[in-house]
């Protein structure tokens, strides 16, 4: 099956750059969007009768995540249940006979940090959250997770606080201990200049000064099942680049 993941930074304007080309020249099995600022119905969408599971922000315009699959879930859930973490639209779970699928824009901690005690408790809380889940049946856990775990993971550690905190990094390192296998460094364990973020300021990406902070994570039961694990750079629309997945399953 191919999974793909992208924080398309406003899903209205990634239409505009190609979004709806992409889509049909990839056929995913799924495609989990983050970022995607809307509500289900706001947009013109020719998905070929994908069925569509959209998780929108209270806020308007803000945040938010969808699913976009031919394949019909044993049951979906919004958000993981748990206050204060389900009014920004940052989680959907689909269960499947054979694993369960979790889309996820982690939130970010924000200039100063101002936001970083709030990201911490979600850490916990989602990392309990995939292993009640994990107790179950694997989990395949992915998208935008706002932190660049290693220094590999980013064109200039020295000089970078947000995303690359000695906490969220530890929350990182934290989860993958719990069980769990980083899908990208599985396959490529030494790939460096090898991100999915860059800044729309400096000629970011034209330099390739970026970020790895889009993940496929799975259950370690799963990584033996890891066919391809790819960053999609080559593909514009938005401040992130796509993520592939491709497992036997």
């Amino acid at each position: 099956m191919k999974f793909i993941s992208w924080n398309v930074n406003g899903l209205r304007a990634c239409l505009k750059k190609g979004f709806l080309d992409f889509y049909q020249q990839e056929k995913p099995d799924f495609l989990c969007l983050q970022e995607t600022k809307m509500s289900q119905g706001q947009a013109e969408l020719e998905l070929d009768g994908a069925l569509e599971f959209w998780n929108s922000a209270e806020k308007k315009g803000y945040s938010g995540t969808a699913i976009f699959t031919p394949h019909a879930p044993l049951d979906t859930a919004y958000g993981m249940d748990r206050e204060p973490h389900d009014h920004e639209g940052r989680l959907i779970t689909l269960e499947y006979e054979a694993f369960y699928l979790v889309c996820c824009y982690t939130p970010n901690s924000q200039n100063g940090l101002a936001r970083l005690d709030y990201r911490m408790e979600w850490e916990d809380e989602l990392r309990d959250y995939l292993l009640s889940l994990d107790r179950t049946k694997p989990v395949i856990y992915y998208g935008d997770l706002n932190v660049a775990h290693q220094e590999i993971d980013l064109k200039n550690p020295k000089t970078n606080r947000n995303g690359f905190t000695d906490q969220e990094r530890e929350k990182m390192t934290v989860l993958l201990s719990s069980g769990f296998t980083d899908s990208f460094r599985h396959l490529h364990p030494d790939a460096e200049g090898a991100y999915s973020w860059w800044s729309y300021r400096f000629h970011a990406r034209e330099k390739n000064a970026g970020w790895r902070i889009d993940y496929f994570i799975v259950s370690d039961r799963l990584k033996d099942k890891i066919v391809r694990a790819e960053i999609l750079s080559q593909v514009e629309g938005s401040d992130h680049c796509p993520v592939l997945l491709e497992l036997e399953v």
